[in-house]
């Protein structure tokens, strides 16, 4: 808890997150628009 990873997600799941700890992924699309939609406030 309380840490934010930045990057691709199945890179970051199957390096820091450990296997049995995740119940659920949820991914919002559009997928592959080639855009970069990642924003900071």
């Amino acid at each position: 808890m309380g840490t934010l990873y930045y990057g691709d997600n199945l890179d970051i799941l199957t390096r820091y997150v450990p296997s049995e700890s995740v119940d659920l992924v949820y991914l919002d699309p559009p997928f592959s628009s080639a855009q970069n939609t990642n924003a900071f406030f």
